[in-house]
This record gives C-alpha cells, sequence and structure tokens, in this order.
C-alpha cells in the first residue's frame, strides 16, 4: 500500500523520528522522510527511513510519487489543507481514508503495551506525590501549579494534555478551565491528568474528597450525601463497564451498560459524553468507546472508561481509569486503585 502522513505522532509510529515540519511517503517498499534543513541530521540519526532534505515538502513528495510511478495513495483528508491535497492530486489518483493511520494504531504490539503500562504507573505516582500539596486555601491556579510539577517531575517530562483541577461547581464542567476559587475542607476535587513516557500517553481521573486524609483512590466518603449518592452511581457504572469488558463485543455495548446504570439512577441527562476512548501516541484515538461504534474488542486495545454526572452549578464527578486488552485477551485495569 502507498501513503502519506503529515502529522508527527502518525510519522513517528512509521520511522521512529518526527518533526513539526515532515512529511512520511511509503511507496512500495520504500520509506521516506522529507523535512527541511533544521531537522536534517537529527532525522539521518533517528529516522528508520531515507531522509531527504527539502523547504517544499509536497513539492518533493510530488517528484518521489512520479519517480516510482505511483497510481493511486492513501491519505487522511481530515489532516490536509485543501492547497496541498489538490497539489498531490495532479500527480496521482488519491485515495481519502479518514482516520487511516488512527485504523492502523489501533491495536497495539507487545512493546507499545509494555511502554503504556509505565506510562499509566508513572502518571498515577504523580497523583500520590500530589495528594501530599493539597491544602486548603489554595485556588485552582495554584494547584494546577503543584499539580503540574509533581506530574512533570519539575519539567522532566511531558503532560499528556493541561490538567483538569476542578472544586465543587466547576466540577460540573466537563473540560473546566481554572480559576481562582478557593480548596474548603469537605469540598469536592475533579483531577484529570495524564503524562507521555517514550511519546505514549496516561490519562486518569480522579474525584476526591478534601478532609484529613486526602486519598487518590476510587472509593471516596464525602460528607455531602448527594454527592456521595451520585459519587457512588459513577462508581457503580464505571465498575460494571469494566467488569463486562470482553473480547469479540462490540464496544458500544460499553456505553451502554455504563449509561443504562447511570440513567436507571435519574441522571442519565447529566452524563454528557462518550464512556471512553483509544489512548497511544494520541491523548485522543480509536478506539472511541459511544453508542455509535461497532468495532469489536480485539487483543491489543487500550481505552479508557471514564463515566460522569455534571450537575450544572453544583458539582460533578467523574471517574476514569485505561484499560488495557492484552495479546492474550486478559483485561488488564491500569492503577485502578
Amino acid at each position: 500500500m502507498n501513503y502519506i502522513l503529515n502529522r508527527e505522532n502518525e510519522i513517528y509510529y512509521e520511522c521512529g523520528w518526527s518533526s513539526d515540519n515532515a512529511l512520511f511517503l511509503k511507496l512500495g517498499d520504500y520509506k521516506y522522510v522529507i523535512t527541511d534543513g533544521r531537522y536534517t541530521l537529527e532525522a539521518k540519526e533517528e529516522a528508520d527511513a531515507e531522509v531527504i532534505e527539502d523547504r517544499d515538502l509536497v513539492k518533493k513528495a510530488r517528484e518521489l510519487i512520479l519517480k516510482h510511478k505511483i497510481k493511486k495513495i492513501v491519505l487522511d483528508p481530515i489532516n490536509w489543507n485543501y492547497e496541498d491535497y489538490n497539489r498531490l492530486s495532479k500527480v496521482c489518483n488519491i485515495k481519502p481514508e479518514k482516520y487511516f493511520s488512527h485504523k492502523k494504531r489501533m491495536i497495539k504490539t507487545e512493546e507499545e503495551l509494555e511502554i503504556i503500562k509505565k506510562a499509566v504507573k508513572k502518571g498515577a505516582k504523580a497523583f500520590e506525590k500530589f495528594a501530599k500539596h493539597i491544602e486548603v486555601g489554595n485556588d485552582e491556579y495554584e494547584l494546577s501549579y503543584r499539580f503540574k510539577e509533581s506530574l512533570t517531575k519539575r519539567g522532566r517530562r511531558e503532560l499528556s494534555f493541561e490538567p483538569i483541577v476542578a472544586i465543587n461547581e466547576n466540577a460540573a464542567k466537563p473540560h473546566a478551565k481554572v480559576s481562582s476559587k478557593k480548596l474548603k475542607n469537605n469540598d469536592l476535587l475533579l483531577l484529570d491528568a495524564g503524562i507521555k513516557y517514550k511519546r505514549y500517553c496516561s490519562d486518569r481521573t480522579r474525584t476526591i474528597n478534601i478532609g484529613k486524609n486526602i486519598s487518590m483512590g476510587k472509593y471516596q466518603k464525602f460528607k455531602d450525601k448527594k454527592i456521595q449518592k451520585i459519587y457512588d452511581i459513577v462508581l457503580k457504572a464505571q465498575l460494571e463497564a469494566i467488569k463486562s469488558i470482553k473480547v469479540g463485543m462490540e464496544i458500544c455495548e460499553l456505553d451502554k451498560i455504563a449509561r443504562e446504570i447511570i440513567t436507571k439512577a435519574g441522571y442519565g441527562k447529566y452524563f454528557v459524553h462518550s464512556l471512553g476512548h483509544g489512548v497511544g501516541l494520541d491523548i485522543h484515538e480509536w478506539p472511541y468507546v459511544n453508542s455509535k461504534n461497532r468495532i469489536k474488542i480485539q487483543e491489543g486495545m487500550v481505552f479508557t472508561i471514564e463515566p460522569g454526572i455534571y450537575i450544572p452549578g453544583e458539582f460533578g464527578v467523574r471517574i476514569e481509569d485505561m484499560v488495557m486488552i492484552t495479546l492474550d485477551g486478559k483485561v488488564e485495569v491500569l492503577s485502578e486503585q
């Protein structure tokens, strides 16, 4: 198959190197990386492909396509602008395939699974370390700063995404931005974050009670009875969905299982997102765990299970863990404690 890629993680997956200005081409048995002079030396040292230097990446790609007499090439139309797409279409037939690289990367290798396990373990340790630095009176800005210090080991590693740190009513926004709201005793604090290890992401959410002994565990006790009730519903939905995972089942069934528990409890309209998503080189990738995805669960998949209930103006609860389907078909929940 002949294909061309222009996204960093997609290129890295193919040849072990990437930059913010590069193209990767697979033309028959040949692999090429095209980049500019800023990255040539690094690419030649690291890329498992022939490296070609050029300022006009698409022009050089066109030349290679013509040189190899390629009649048809696959690309993901979502990732290309009209001008570059049009330039490529003038030298060969384009076969557009949405999410081409994501589909290829959906089933992880044994090596990838081991890297992801380490990423999750390191991320979970950062949550535990941060628990010791949570102080009543800090606002979300300060808490976020301290959280990122723990996650990145003071800048020594990358974040999977900008962490979410939300107190009480701010936690009712699934992707809340930090505010000047200050933390008090018996508050609810929602934390959603992950780190990268060897470029692979981790992702975890905990909703915790701020009391004498702060825990990052999934079994939380809240003074407020309504918060406790909703927390227990979300936890039940998450545990039941995880318990139900089986190789060969349609992934949409997991969303249905969790959503029915929340709906029967009377909070269906407050579960406003899908149940989960794949995680790998990208923080959001295939398979997406939603009500429409009929892809069957397979060995080598990694995805999140993260139900939530969000009560506007009051609070939100989300509990998230990453789940791995091992190559021998076992279901492994990563850092679930």
